[in-house]
């Protein structure tokens, strides 16, 4: 049951998460673990951090994407 909550949260995530703990080269859990205490100690100001960080990396999906169809052609 466990498991099936964390692939479920695992796959609906913006992946900002594991962007972080590759970047940092550390490991997905603590960068998790850090939101959520952040979250709990700045009342909620670190989910704001979050949306906005997802909202930037789906752009740079897009853009990505944009440019690579451009030079297909």
């Amino acid at each position: 049951m466990f498991q099936r909550i964390v692939t479920f949260f695992e796959q609906q995530s913006f992946g900002v998460s594991t962007y972080l703990a590759n970047k940092f080269n550390m490991s997905t859990t603590k960068v998790r673990l850090f939101f959520i205490y952040a979250s709990f100690l700045a009342v909620g100001f670190p989910i704001l951090i979050y949306l906005l960080a997802a909202i930037v990396l789906d752009i740079r999906s897009y853009v990505k994407k944009i440019r690579l169809r451009v030079w297909d052609i």
